[in-house]
Order: structure tokens, then C-alpha cells, then sequence
């Protein structure tokens, strides 16, 4: 009974491992995110991303970085050329869709002109939840995507690892005791077994 469950508890932890080495299409931000409270204290705090995609360096913004269900929210979009620093002027799609493990279906929240050399787009959420919203434009015929990641409500306390660990502990915790109950029930067995031979013998 002991060996089933060493491996069930093993084929758990394999499952786990195997899980988070697939490839989560909807986790493929690239960049480095940021967190920034302007100096005017009536400016909400941001969250921004700055990433390289193809011949362009583009930085996208938030506005607030934790909008919360049905606040009005707003991303920026700035991108330059790296060979030279133009800025690109044509124009830029906006999409969103949940950002989750199972494909959900993508809305377009507009399609926007530079203005003074920033794409704006507003977007508002109903639902608590994680949303990936993605840039799109084409230059000299290459389309680019630049996904950027929204959290609508407060941030979940415990991630995704943090449960996977929690329930890691949980059941080897549990593992631990049945084998320490199934020893002592051994033990018990044998010492009334030991007591009962040496009642015949005598």
C-alpha cells in the first residue's frame, strides 16, 4: 500500500514538472516589467514593459498597473528603429483576450494613429482576472506582435508556484504520516504476535 502511494505522490510531482516545462503560449511576454509612480501624485501607478522585437525597441505602458473591474484603463505604445531612431508612424491594432492556459477568444479593442509619436488605447475589463493585450503593426512588410500583460483587481497573493508548492507539502505531509501509521500498526502486530508465541511456549 506504502509503494502505491510513493507512486502516486511521484506520478503527482512528475505530472507537475512536466506541466510547467510545456510551453505556455500565453505566458511569452519578453522584456523586463517595471513598476513606476510618477512624481505627480495624482498620476496612478504604471506597470511598463520595454522589449526588442525585429529591427524596432518598443515600450508599452499601463495605466493603472492594477485596474479594478470595469475601471477605465489606458496602454501607451512607443517604438523606435534601432538602425536609426525613427519613430514608426503608421498605425497600431489592439487586441485582448484572457490570458489563460486554454484559448479564449481575442476582441479588438481598436486600432490606433501615432499621436505624438504614441499609440493610446483605452480598455476596460469586467471580470477580475490576468488579460494579455497585443500590439500589432507591420513595417516594410514584417508584422510585429508585442503582448503586454494586464491584471484586472489586486494580484493574487499565492501564484501559481506557491500552490504547486503548497501542495506538494501538503502531501508528503500526508504520505508521511500513513507510512508512520502503517509502521506502528506493523510494530503493533508483531509485538501482540511476539506476546502470543511466548504464551504457547510457556
Amino acid at each position: 500500500m506504502g509503494k502505491v502511494i510513493l507512486k502516486i505522490a511521484g506520478f503527482f510531482i512528475l505530472s507537475i514538472g512536466i506541466a510547467w516545462a510545456l510551453p505556455a503560449y500565453a505566458h511569452h511576454v519578453l522584456g523586463r516589467p517595471a513598476y513606476s509612480l510618477n512624481e505627480d501624485s495624482n498620476t496612478p501607478p504604471s506597470m511598463e514593459i520595454e522589449t526588442q522585437v525585429g529591427k524596432y525597441y518598443v515600450s508599452m505602458m499601463a495605466f493603472p498597473a492594477f485596474p479594478k473591474p470595469g475601471q477605465r484603463g489606458r496602454v501607451n505604445l512607443y517604438a523606435v528603429r534601432i538602425d536609426n531612431g525613427e519613430s514608426y508612424d503608421g498605425s497600431v491594432t489592439f487586441t485582448a483576450r484572457e490570458d489563460s492556459w486554454f484559448g479564449s477568444e481575442q476582441e479588438v479593442l481598436g486600432t490606433q494613429p501615432p499621436d505624438d509619436r504614441v499609440y493610446r488605447q483605452g480598455f476596460a475589463f469586467h471580470k477580475a482576472g490576468n488579460y494579455i493585450v497585443r500590439a500589432e503593426f507591420e513595417s516594410d512588410g514584417e508584422p510585429y506582435q508585442v503582448d503586454f500583460p494586464v491584471r484586472i483587481g489586486s494580484p493574487v497573493p499565492v501564484g501559481p508556484i506557491g500552490l504547486t508548492v503548497g501542495s506538494l507539502a501538503v502531501l508528503l505531509i500526508g504520505v508521511n504520516i500513513f507510512q508512520r501509521r502503517r509502521l506502528q500498526r506493523i510494530r503493533a502486530s508483531q509485538y501482540h504476535a511476539g506476546k502470543s508465541s511466548s504464551k504457547e511456549s510457556t
